[in-house]
């Protein structure tokens, strides 16, 4: 059959049409593809086509409150091999043995894995600078070095139970780096290689490098100087009692601001697995629960101030040396008792019997009330792992005698902070703080504060009025009472004992006491809350005035000194007991003569130096305060 002209011609036009319109189609993604999506295209071939060298941030440091260093970063470069560009492995192997710290077979083992990239994970991390220099000095193609940090702590075990330590991988492991982990890890970094199917590099593709993103620093509340202080002390008290434990913590009593925390044992951040996980798990001062013994009269103290249900300078009570209670016969830790007293020297005597008449004019129901407001029996919410709650009797259990054992601090078991916390709302005025130890977040790049915690009122627990009037009465007890130890001249100190016998197995145990020591001051306006437990210290007599009120003293007294705080007047004369040495005040000698001198020396012996008839120069200065019988050198000249 013949097909005409005019069909043929119509079939060509179809089929030429048809044409136009696939190549019409074809133009279009190509035109799509090339000016739309040609970018993602690319970039997909890329990722294909590359691999990631693993730059690690640096870890955010943690400053104290002036910007001192307390847990920094050294450079700790990680080596990373691409197994498929190492062209003869056995001979890599043997040059690389010699730099790190592996065996020719490890060795040999990562440069022939079949993955495309393989971290030395064994001798090839955190690597020195010597060993980065040599190690680039090779040139070996597949060879690669990345940037990496390890966590350096420059004191060593100065705050390692608040600081923590990290891991081979920088991330926080507990204290405050595990807190805190999210802000001070940053964001990895990398430089993409390029390489082709049989895995060699591509050497018309420059390598991209993606910087990594530091992680903030922190500064903390801790000041260095009061926590070197506190660093001095303990190490003087482990050298002198050989305790089976000690715990200190400082705290601004206006704030919740820990200005230092610290107990033994303890360890280095950077050798943690040196010693028992208890020792670095177990941070003293926020999860130790035990009973407080007399520092817990503080809050039955408050309690019946705060209801009207003393009268410190007038009601009077007697002390036989016990108190009946329930058929129960509690006794004083005085043998023979304080016989007839006021209860302000109750307060200074520590009196259990006396305190057991408090809880019970206060009746269960408040006492406990007290209790709980003050913050007893739940945790303080302090910025730290593994905070304890302690324990407390379940009220519809509490009788007569777990009432009276409860208002001298037998039978309940509370923590270190939860103690610091409630006597610094006792004292402040009133007011309970959440106790933290954060204190602001700072870009490193450009020092901007990104982030400051700000104090947490909790709640108002007793008056102004309550408060000093118990601020009063907690500095006759350093004055005149059983903390006389934890006096200071010159500074207002307040405070209170406690020495709680321990328990195991629900029996207590002969001569194995935590004995300690709560003070504050200026006790007029106080700045710094200092408390102190030694655990069974040795070759002592164990009572919280002996053994733990110096200790605290020493701590306020140079602390105050420290944090410039002016001295106080007005202070309470101190009563110093027959074993005492009294302290008297160094008198003005300037412009004496030699005569002179002899009448203005009863307390003091003298030496003297230079030539002539008149003091032109004394040591110590006049006003000083010294034990008595001490010796004054003066010098002389006309």
């Amino acid at each position: 059959m013949r097909v005409s002209n005019v069909t043929v011609r119509r079939r060509l036009v179809t089929v030429l049409l048809i044409g136009f319109f696939i190549f019409f189609i074809i133009d279009i993604r190509l035109g799509y593809v090339q000016f739309f999506i040609g970018d993602k295209l690319t970039s997909l071939a890329k990722e294909s086509w590359s691999r990631n060298v693993p730059f690690q941030p640096k870890r955010g440091e943690i400053l104290d409150r002036n910007g001192v260093e307390h847990a920094t970063n050294k450079s700790a470069p990680t080596v990373f091999a691409v197994p498929r560009q190492i062209e003869n492995p056995a001979q890599v192997a043997k040059k690389i043995v010699t730099i790190l710290d592996m065996s020719e077979e490890q060795a040999y083992q990562y440069l022939t894995q079949k993955d495309f990239m393989v971290k030395f994970n064994k001798g090839g991390r955190k690597i020195t600078e010597e060993q980065v220099k040599e190690i680039q000095d090779l040139d070996i193609e597949g060879i690669y070095v990345a940037e990496d940090f390890k966590r350096y702590y420059p004191f060593g075990d100065y705050l390692s139970h608040v600081l923590g330590f990290t891991g081979i991988d920088n991330q926080g492991l507990n204290g405050l780096e595990l807190t805190y982990q999210e802000q001070l890890q940053g964001k990895k970094g990398y430089v993409q290689i390029y390489s082709d199917a049989k895995g060699q590099k591509m050497k018309n593709e420059a390598d991209d490098y993606v910087p990594p993103q530091d992680g903030l620093d922190l500064m903390l509340t801790v000041d260095s100087k009061v926590q070197s202080i506190i660093k001095r002390e303990l190490d003087i008290a482990e050298t002198q009692y050989n305790p089976d434990g000690a715990i200190a913590i400082a705290m601004d009593p206006n704030t919740g601001e820990i200005l230092g925390m610290s107990s033994r044992p303890s360890y280095n951040p950077e050798n943690y697995q040196e010693v028992d996980a208890d020792v670095y798990n177990r941070n003293l001062p926020i999860w130790s629960q035990y009973e407080p013994g007399s520092t817990f009269k503080i809050i039955t103290l408050a309690a019946a101030i705060e209801e009207n249900k003393v009268d410190l300078k007038n009601d009077q009570f007697y002390d036989p040396g016990h108190i009946e209670v329930a058929g129960a016969k509690l006794r004083c830790w005085k043998k023979g008792g304080h016989g007839s007293q006021t209860f302000l020297e109750v307060v200074q005597n520590s009196c259990n019997p006396g305190f057991v008449e408090l809880g019970q004019r206060l009746g269960k129901d408040l006492l406990f009330d007290y209790i709980h407001e003050f913050g007893f029996g739940e945790k303080t919410g302090i910025d730290l792992q593994g905070e304890g709650k302690g324990i407390l009797f379940k009220e519809e259990k509490v009788g007569p005698i777990e009432l009276a054992t409860t208002a001298f601090g037998q039978g309940v078991s509370v923590t270190p902070i939860q103690q610091v916390a409630a006597v610094s709302a006792a004292i402040n005025g009133g007011t309970l703080y959440t106790p933290f130890v954060a204190k602001k977040w700072i870009n490193p790049i450009t020092g901007e504060v990104i982030m400051e915690n700000e104090p947490k009122e909790k709640r108002q627990v007793i008056s102004e009025e309550t408060s000093k009037e118990l601020r009063g009465a907690l500095e006759s007890v350093v004055a005149k009472g059983t903390g006389g130890k934890a006096f200071v001249d010159g500074y207002r100190v307040g405070g209170k004992t406690g020495t709680a016998q321990k328990a195991q197995d629900g029996r207590y145990l002969e001569n194995n006491h935590i004995v300690s020591f709560i003070g504050f001051a200026p006790a007029d306006d106080p700045e710094i809350v200092v408390y102190v437990a030694i655990d069974n210290p040795k070759g002592t007599v164990q009572f919280g005035g002996v053994v733990a009120a110096p200790i605290v003293g020493n701590i306020i007294e140079d602390s105050l000194r420290a944090l410039e705080v002016a001295p106080r007047e007005n202070q309470i004369e101190k009563e110093y007991k027959w074993n005492e040495e009294k302290m008297v005040e160094v008198p003005n000698l300037i412009g004496l003569t030699k005569r002179e001198l002899q009448n203005q020396l009863i307390n003091f012996s003298l030496k003297t130096s230079g030539e002539g008839d008149r003091v032109v120069q004394q040591l110590p200065e006049a006003g000083s305060k010294v034990k008595d019988g001490s010796t004054i050198k003066v010098f002389l000249s006309d």
